[in-house]
């Protein structure tokens, strides 16, 4: 039984059919029928549909772009993730783990205190020599390792930057993130040993975190233009810790700023790190004078660095994928 459909549906017999047509009723003639209609029907295209197609283009930014911060706050989660990560990796299969970030500021004090303040007699300014020094060498280690991990930082990533699309900014900037951790670890041996000579911070304490986030943000301007130059040239990579040797020496750690004399002092705050240890210093030990003329050099500085910083590595950015 086959049924038609039409306006009215109707059953009819085999026999019917075939006599209607005039088609012949042996078995052959019956399946020679049946597969004409088969391969008839499967001559029939049935049209279908097709959604349209929408293609994105990623293309390098041409010229002095936008700086592209919202893109990086849209990509903070990456942000956590990278920074967590060189967290991990900096300690994993380490016997002392993060002890190493209160050894390394202590030994040096030591070395300090010894030839320095005892064999130099280098004024500390009224402070104890060891609390003096280490509290200079926070900042810095702080400014130091942010500094070198952030030059390395495209090099060290570029398995991840040649695969993936995101905005390569996030990962200087994980690389500065990465030396809180240590510093907070160290701060807390400071105030043990303030706790230990006696020494009370007053209200300029207050300040204390516009100072570590200018170290931040000088190692983050210096570290992008050193950064984007790695990725293209890399000799220079042996120079960064030839550049963080020099910049200890001329940064006032082992000596207080004032034996710098009134007239150059101003110049002297062409060294960013200059005004960022002398105001670290005395928002926690407030025993010295406000930096005064070489906090606003400083200041001016860290800004211009990290202006042209952001806007040279966005330059740059177009041409990691292809020389990194």
């Amino acid at each position: 039984m086959i049924a038609i459909q039409g306006r009215r549906a109707s059953r009819l017999p085999l026999a019917t059919l075939f006599r209607t047509f005039g088609a012949p009723l042996d078995s052959c003639s019956f399946v020679f029928s049946m597969q004409s209609i088969v391969d008839s029907a499967s001559q029939i295209t049935i049209p279908q549909a097709s959604a349209p197609s929408v293609t994105f283009r990623i293309e390098p930014a041409r010229g002095w772009t936008s700086l592209g911060l919202g893109e990086v706050w849209q990509y903070r989660e990456l942000l956590y993730f990278l920074t967590w990560r060189d967290i991990k990796v900096r300690y994993k299969q380490t016997l002392l783990g993060a002890t190493w970030a209160v050894i390394q500021p202590l030994f040096m004090m030591v070395v300090f205190s010894l030839f320095f303040g005892r064999l130099a007699r280098v004024p500390s300014d009224g402070v104890p020599y060891p609390v003096f020094t280490f509290c200079a060498l926070l900042p810095w280690q702080l400014f130091a390792h942010a500094l070198t991990e952030s030059s390395n930082s495209l090099v060290g990533n570029q398995n991840l930057i040649t695969k993936v699309y995101f905005p390569r900014l996030v990962i200087p900037i994980a690389a500065v993130l990465g030396g809180v951790v240590d510093f907070v670890i160290a701060f807390a041996m400071l105030i043990l040993m303030m706790l230990y000579y006696g020494i009370t911070p007053g209200w300029a304490i207050a300040i204390l975190p516009a100072f570590i986030l200018s170290a931040l943000l000088t190692a983050l301007g210096v570290g992008l233009w050193l950064s984007a130059l790695n990725a293209k040239y890399r000799d220079v990579r042996y120079t960064i810790n030839f550049l963080v040797q020099l910049w200890l020496i001329a940064t006032p750690v082992a000596y207080p700023s004032s034996l710098i004399p009134e007239k150059w002092r101003a110049l002297y705050g062409l060294n960013p790190m200059a005004g960022v240890v002398e105001g670290f210093r005395w928002s926690l030990l407030g025993k010295s004078a406000p930096p005064g003329s070489i906090l606003w050099v400083s200041i001016v500085v860290v800004v211009l660095l990290l202006i042209g910083g952001l806007y040279y590595f966005r330059r740059m950015e177009q041409e990691f994928a292809d020389v990194v």
